[in-house]
């Protein structure tokens, strides 16, 4: 099996379990801080790798920033506004529904910035895989706990901004970003996240990290699991085909995660769940189903 046919599926399955990190490492550590400790653990062992394999370098100062200034809103202010959001005051459920709106705002944007136009049939796909995830997560959305929100209407303002954020950074990145060692792009992007997240540690929180178990598990996993797996793959996604499509897999998001959490923690599988994972599925079917023939001839 082909690296372009086994790196969606598991994409998915690394970049789920982003959320059962983000769980635990709230109970042991300020968001930014986590973050920080994060990107800079993630850059040193990207470096680390480089350095290792001789990986080469942007061969000019302005391929080098421009790295750095995706990894900026791609990684950094991405789940900083993520991360804050959630924790002060946007549901769970809500979060999700603002998440979905990425694959729709890529593909929207991707024609007017990149040149990149969708047919028919993956445009259904999109708007079905939207569709499928507001009726996975429904239930939570019918939570009392959801119907008053305008004690959280800062923080839903942020959450979005930060949606627009990894939108923007993932199209800068298959903009400006084609050529190029993916490893030594991903150490500078890296970079360009600290930047971001180290002075909101600094400035607003006291740099608390518990150091339990369960807190070094979650940033040993952050790093290797998702900062260098998930990331990397993602990275090679949205190079090897078009970024829509790259973009559709965020759908597959929230039914992975209630599958782990039912497997991990007993967490009961709903039927709008069931039904809205259905639906998903299908339409990132139908978003992604000539990625791999297209990319047949380049490959033989």
């Amino acid at each position: 099996m082909s690296l372009d046919r086994l790196a969606p599926a598991v994409f998915v399955l690394l970049w789920s379990t982003g959320w059962v990190v983000a769980k635990y490492a709230s109970l042991h550590s300020e968001p930014f801080t986590f973050l920080s400790m994060r990107y800079a653990l993630s850059a040193a062992a990207f470096l680390a790798l480089c350095l290792v394999v001789r990986a080469q370098w942007p061969n000019s100062r302005a391929a080098a920033l421009r790295a750095v200034y995706s990894g900026f809103f791609l990684h950094g202010f991405y789940l900083a506004g993520l991360w804050w959001a959630i924790a002060n005051g946007v549901p769970a459920g809500i979060s999700g529904i603002i998440a979905a709106l990425q694959p729709l705002l890529t593909a929207m944007a991707a024609p007017f910035l990149i040149g990149e136009r969708l047919q028919q049939a993956q445009k259904l796909g999109l708007a079905l895989g939207f569709i499928g995830i507001a009726t996975a997560i429904s239930p939570k959305l019918l939570d009392p706990a959801t119907a008053d929100l305008t004690h959280a209407a800062l923080p839903l303002a942020i959450n979005l901004v930060a949606m627009a954020s990894v939108t923007y950074g993932t199209l800068y990145q298959k903009k400006h970003l084609q050529s190029g060692d993916l490893r030594t792009i991903a150490t500078l992007q890296y970079i360009g996240a600290l930047i971001l997240t180290l002075p909101l540690s600094l400035i607003f929180e006291h740099q608390h990290f518990d150091g339990a178990a369960q807190a070094y598990g979650a940033l040993a996993w952050s790093v290797f699991g998702l900062s260098m797996g998930g990331v990397g793959l993602l990275l090679y996604l949205i190079r090897r085909g078009q970024v829509s499509r790259a973009a559709s897999l965020i759908y597959l998001m929230p039914p992975a995660v209630a599958l782990e959490a039912f497997i991990a923690f007993g967490e009961p599988l709903t039927l709008p769940l069931i039904v809205g994972t259905v639906v998903v599925v299908t339409g990132v079917y139908l978003t992604n189903r000539k990625a791999f023939s297209e990319h047949r001839p380049a490959e033989v």
